[in-house]
């Protein structure tokens, strides 16, 4: 591998999450407006908090692989795994939801969701890149043919149209 490979979180995901992020302010900021109670208010923001934070690290994660291993990259954190130290790649799949781990001794670790925008490309890249003797056969089986992971975007995107209707329903009363 010449260059460096950089995945980053689905774009199709962390979009819609910008937007709910904005349309809650802006429903937080209309509802201050008209004088709406204060525990409205407050629950949009109990909202509003997790999903801006989740947003932020979303936005900032990063995986980049190059030909000696694996590093990391999210908010104020950097991990990485070298691939002469990798000991087992392994995978754990519930549904459409996959986990990658790249297990390096007896504490080092890194878990890898599919998440990531290029999830096929990603996982055929670190088969390719270790050693057979350290990849489960399920993740053989699972870089041959990776599930596509669309629900959490669906969800984005559910949140985003319903916000759309509260802020409509909010302007006409």
């Amino acid at each position: 591998m010449a260059e460096p490979r950089v995945f980053v979180i689905r774009r199709a995901f962390v979009v819609p999450l910008g937007l709910v992020v904005v349309l809650t302010g802006v429903l937080m900021a209309v509802s201050l407006q008209q004088g709406q109670p204060l525990a409205k208010v407050l629950f949009l923001l109990v909202f509003a908090l997790p999903v801006a934070m989740l947003l932020i690290e979303s936005a900032f994660r990063r995986l980049e692989v190059d030909a000696a291993g694996v590093t990391a990259r999210r908010l104020m954190r950097t991990r990485r795994v070298a691939f002469a130290e990798v000991t087992a790649l392994e995978t754990v799949r519930v549904r459409s939801r996959v986990f990658l781990t790249l297990v390096a001794g007896d504490d080092e670790f890194l878990i890898i969701s599919n998440g990531y925008a290029n999830f096929p490309e990603l996982v055929r890249l670190l088969v390719a890149a270790l050693p057979e003797t350290v990849v489960t056969e399920e993740t053989r089986q699972l870089a041959a043919a990776p599930p596509q992971r669309h629900a959490d975007v669906a969800m984005a995107w559910f949140a985003v149209v319903a916000l759309i209707y509260v802020l409509l329903f909010q302007f006409r009363s």
